[in-house]
């Protein structure tokens, strides 16, 4: 599953990509916002989409949206098992599935086109996580000091 969340600066392109990865046979949640609102935060969305990628960060992934993505970003990464990334082209998202195993995309609507976003994501779901020993090895490090973090 794909969970998709937004902040009122994302609301517009949130909705767009919906649209698209319907189009393209994708399964995905909405999980907020529902509507603009020019008073809500970031943060609630980011929030909801980081919980349910963290209870099954192997099969599920996610998309975050808002005016910078610097927030929903910091938001998502506080979740354990969920490596956020924040990108801004498609060399960046593939380097962060390929090399760091990302599960959750962040995306600055202020910054990225639906276009753009449209070939962002799409580079992002269809690169697979690399079987590289050198990222296998990092990204356990990288879950051992999350472990260790948390306790």
């Amino acid at each position: 599953m794909i969970y998709i969340g937004a902040d009122h600066r994302g609301y517009k392109l949130k909705e767009h990509l919906k649209k698209f990865l319907a189009n393209e046979s994708r399964a995905v949640t909405d999980l907020g916002a529902k509507k603009y609102d020019k008073k809500d935060d970031y943060l609630d969305p980011a929030k909801a989409v980081a919980q349910k990628v963290s209870k099954n960060a192997e099969r599920d992934l996610g998309i975050l949206i808002c005016r910078s993505a610097q927030g929903v970003c910091i938001v998502a990464n506080k979740f354990k098992n969920v490596r956020a990334a924040l990108v801004w082209n498609t060399g960046e998202a593939k380097l962060s599935r390929n090399d760091d195993m990302s599960n959750v995309i962040c995306l600055p609507s202020d910054y990225v086109s639906p276009r753009i976003a449209e070939h962002i994501v799409e580079t992002w779901l269809e690169t697979p996580y690399s079987e590289a020993l050198r990222h296998v090895r990092r990204i356990k490090k990288v879950s051992d000091l999350e472990r260790r973090s948390l306790q």
